[in-house]
């Protein structure tokens, strides 16, 4: 997966630049958006076949993605979002879904996402989620492990697994499991750092936010 440029970043990430205009305070440090992931991997004839995934979008993205999309009262569907779902999603595939699988320590590679594949919707929270089912190009054995990412390289947005429902094995192989490994802990001073001059100054292709991200490990017998 690699880095997306902000020329390039998606629809998703246009509604958030126009979003920190109007509120200074959230640029102050990264990440400016945080997205709450539950995973699950698709198993098919003993192989990895697909990632699906809902993320669940914080209140202030939420509320500015919602406004004006909906009667007072009534939650913006499926059907309305249904245009800015299809802007994110043809966007986000030029970014790889900031998702990476890596089976027999290789990146695997995703086919195109079709129409019924994704969607937006708003939460009766009011909280903003995204669907998306991302197919493998070539089913994978699993192997002993393989591992799950999903993270922005520039921590522009910070993916956090859901403690509670993170991820979900899809008719996997009698034995497989799954495990969420942590990111170290920053010290104090080094989270003081997270300043958008430390972004700006950092090399291209540090991938700092692969660093700050959670990773699935799944393992097989």
């Amino acid at each position: 997966m690699n880095s997306a440029s902000p020329a390039r970043r998606p629809t998703l990430a246009l509604l958030l630049a126009a979003l920190l205009a109007f509120a200074p305070a959230v640029a102050a440090a990264h990440p400016h958006v945080w997205v709450t992931v539950r995973s699950k991997v698709g198993f098919a004839d003993g192989k990895v076949v697909s990632v699906t995934h809902d993320w669940v979008f914080d209140e202030m993205y939420s509320s500015f993605a919602t406004q004006g999309l909906a009667k007072p009262g009534e939650l913006v569907t499926r059907d309305i979002f249904a245009p800015l779902a299809r802007e994110n999603a043809g966007g986000l595939a030029e970014i790889g879904y900031f998702t990476t699988l890596k089976i027999g320590g290789k990146a695997v590679e995703f086919g195109p996402v079709k129409d019924g594949d994704y969607w937006m919707e708003e939460r009766s929270d009011h909280l903003v989620t995204f669907h998306v089912d991302l197919h493998l190009k070539t089913p994978a054995a699993p192997g002993q492990y393989f591992s799950l990412l999903v993270a922005d390289p520039e921590y522009f947005i910070d993916f956090e697994f859901d403690d509670n429902d993170a991820i979900a094995l899809v008719a996997a192989p009698s034995g497989c499991s799954a495990s969420i490994a942590k990111p170290k802990p920053l010290e104090g001073q080094d989270q003081q750092k997270l300043s958008e001059s430390f972004f700006t100054n950092l090399a291209p292709g540090t991938n700092f936010g692969f660093k700050m991200a959670s990773r699935v490990i799944v393992a097989c017998p």
